[in-house]
């Protein structure tokens, strides 16, 4: 009897809607539906809750390949959850781009660095487009923290690519600017990305 088979025969056994057990459980109607169609696996804690509550062991809730699939699954949730951690995080720390001296204004016969704040040596386009492209990316961060604290991890994966985008336009346009240390400080953090994706991938392979 498959996991899904198990827990239906169980809840029924006791006499409890999808709705009572998941409140039981505390977790969503949906997620007892979705465990007892086969479509998916509660996470460890879950299937501890389980096991409590119809008093049985986890060996009689999951058969040995249910039980190291599931832990595969987990662990892969938990990289996908600290790389979404580490994209948003990034994000994030590009605010950090208007306080830091990263900005050439001149004085005299020398080159100052300064933050954007007090930077004037540029457009107001340039200077109103570092404005947008900087805050853009931090509010971008700040909406990823708040889908992987929702679990949203399919429109937080959007987010990220649309985060990808801005920062490969940001740094095309201070390449044309000649913005050389902010340059350097968003190609970094976007070279973080890349390599923290790169590494995801190899291990789904």
């Amino acid at each position: 009897m498959e996991f899904g088979e198990k827990l239906q025969y169980l809840r029924k056994q006791k006499e409890l809607t999808q709705e009572q057990l998941a409140d039981q459980l505390f977790v969503s109607r949906t997620a007892i539906s979705k465990w007892e169609s086969g479509k998916g696996y509660p996470n460890i804690e879950s299937l501890k809750c389980l096991a409590a509550f119809f008093s049985v062991s986890i060996d009689e809730l999951l058969s040995g390949e249910e039980l190291i699939s599931l832990a595969e699954t987990e662990n892969h949730d938990n990289l996908e959850k600290l790389c979404g951690f580490i994209y948003a995080l990034l994000d994030v720390l590009v605010i950090s781009g208007i306080f830091l001296p990263l900005y050439g204004e001149p004085d005299g016969g020398y080159i100052r660095a300064v933050n954007l704040l007090k930077f004037t040596n540029t457009s107001i386009e340039n200077l109103i487009l570092y404005w947008v492209v900087l805050l853009l990316l931090f509010g971008l961060g700040i909406v990823q923290f708040v889908l992987i604290h929702f679990e949203k991890e399919k429109w937080r994966r959007i987010i990220v690519k649309c985060s990808l985008g801005v920062e490969i336009f940001t740094i095309c346009f201070l390449s044309a600017a000649r913005e050389p240390y902010l340059n350097v400080f968003i190609f970094l953090l976007l070279g973080i990305k890349i390599f923290i994706l790169i590494k995801q991938t190899h291990s789904k392979v």
